[in-house]
């Protein structure tokens, strides 16, 4: 009998959004009721997960989807950013009257399905996890419907990531065809002695997976649709599904592919250099908040990949660790955008920063740790996640890629000391409203608090993190 207690949280999230629904549909004015429900049931799912780190390695639904450190930490790690992502959010949702019940059911959809990417060990189900987070995300995309550039970005989101899909649909079926196995393990028993076949496929799937990373030259929706998706979802685009794409990278390249480095790590370092260097340029010259991020987001998933091109042990958890700090910088810097807002309506231009320090002193000072921390600043979080990725890199005496990395750090910390110029320095514009949502204000004293903080106790992390061993 196969142990069900594994997959637990799994089942209890598929019951929550059909009972949410329900509530929805059957009970009237429930949004509310629905979104609140729908944050309690992710901090259960959070406990449940967490009672699964004391399991080690195991296989379910014959050896198609597999538990272990890796898989527990990036659910909990996706779940937590949910929770702050949904609390934070509340305020912007009511005053675009886009509170609806659909909208939590959604978010929830597709945690569910990025929860199944990342336990997969079979490309059916790797695939079901993708379709199924997918989905839900085509629809958030448009959510404001109100909205032209929400439609826009909708449309774009899902013709683009349609044709992704549909490049690792075609991958996934070379590499059974060749191999025999849609099974990981049975994969990477047989890759010894594959054809070439089994390469292209690899290689469409990384096409495909970079497309759901928004890594350089599969970025050309992201930007559109930072911009055109409403801030809150733009967050969650910006944040979890990287997370789940960023597990499947690893599972797929260090369990059935891990024979075949050679052939991959060139086109991981290719893909990593052309997307530090890209992120970095092409922010400089925009105009708009959301769209500055959406490039700058570009060039940390380039960072994440470079410690994955590394082929080591020590390359996947500077990864993974800084795929950890990048959310933490992601939601501070978001919950300070949700702070820009008069007579209920948002701001995400950069000159709306103006002179923003005189005015709101303490979201200034936020703002500044946060940039700070992006550019890669000692002693903030953001220094050591690239200083991690850094090593790892440098161990493998792949001195060109850190090189590039070091020099995209300096050209990109341009953009960020330009905005803080103009928080600083510039002349002051009306004042904001000071008066937020509890849940906005805790997610940016926390996260704030994590990037200054980090340095005092970097240990946790890295030994969570340490933990996560595939080769």
């Amino acid at each position: 009998m196969m142990n069900l207690d594994l997959i637990f949280p799994e089942i209890f999230l598929s019951i929550s959004i059909m009972t949410l629904l329900m509530i929805g549909v059957f009970k009237k004015n429930s949004e509310k009721i629905v979104y609140n429900l729908s944050v309690i049931t992710l901090l259960v799912l959070l406990a449940l997960i967490i009672n699964l780190f004391s399991i080690s390695e195991t296989f379910v639904f014959n050896e198609s989807y597999k538990i272990d450190t890796l898989s527990t930490f990036m659910k909990s790690l996706t779940i937590i950013s949910a929770i702050f992502v949904m609390i934070s959010s509340t305020t912007y949702l009511s005053s675009l009257n886009i509170l609806k019940i659909e909208y939590p059911i959604l978010i929830l959809s597709s945690i569910l399905g990025m929860m199944v990417m990342t336990s997969s060990n079979d490309l059916i189900v790797f695939y079901l996890g993708l379709e199924l987070q997918s989905l839900a995300l085509y629809v958030l995309a448009s959510f404001n419907r109100d909205n032209i550039l929400s439609s826009e970005s909708g449309l774009k989101y899902f013709v683009l990531s349609a044709l992704s899909s549909g490049l690792l649909l075609y991958g996934c079926s070379l590499v059974y065809g060749f191999s025999g196995s849609t099974n990981f393990t049975y994969i990477a028993n047989s890759s010894s002695n594959l054809e070439y076949g089994v390469i292209f496929g690899l290689v469409f799937i990384i096409v495909g997976l970079a497309f759901k990373i928004s890594a350089v030259p599969f970025h050309m929706w992201a930007p559109d649709v930072y911009q055109g998706s409403p801030t809150s979802v733009t967050l969650f685009f910006a944040a979890l599904p990287k997370v789940a794409a960023l597990t499947v990278f690893i599972r797929f390249l260090y369990t059935p592919f891990v024979n075949l480095i050679d052939q991959w790590q060139t086109i991981l370092v290719f893909i990593s250099i052309a997307s530090m260097v890209f992120g970095a340029i092409a922010a400089i010259g925009q105009s708009n908040l959301k769209r500055l991020i959406a490039y700058s987001s570009i060039g940390h998933m380039g960072y994440a990949l470079a410690g994955l091109a590394s082929g080591t042990n020590q390359g996947i958890q500077s990864s993974v660790t800084y795929i950890s700090i990048y959310l933490v910088m992601t939601l501070a810097f978001f919950s300070c955008l949700f702070m820009l807002r008069k007579k209920n309506q948002f701001y995400e231009k950069i000159e709306d920063l103006s002179g923003l320090s005189t005015n709101h002193p303490v979201l200034s000072f936020s703002l500044l740790i946060v940039l700070f921390s992006l550019a890669g600043i000692p002693p903030l979080a953001g220094f050591f996640a690239k200083f991690y990725i850094f090593m790892a890199v440098i161990e493998q005496s792949m001195y060109f890629l850190a090189i590039v990395g070091l020099l995209s750090t300096v050209v990109a910390a341009f953009y960020y000391l330009r905005l803080i110029k103009i928080i600083y320095f510039d002349k002051p514009k009306e004042k904001f409203e000071t008066d937020h949502h509890i849940g906005l204000k805790i997610t940016l004293a926390i996260s704030t608090a994590i990037l200054v903080l980090y340095f005092i106790y970097p240990g946790f992390l890295i030994t969570l993190v340490s933990k996560i061993a595939l080769i």
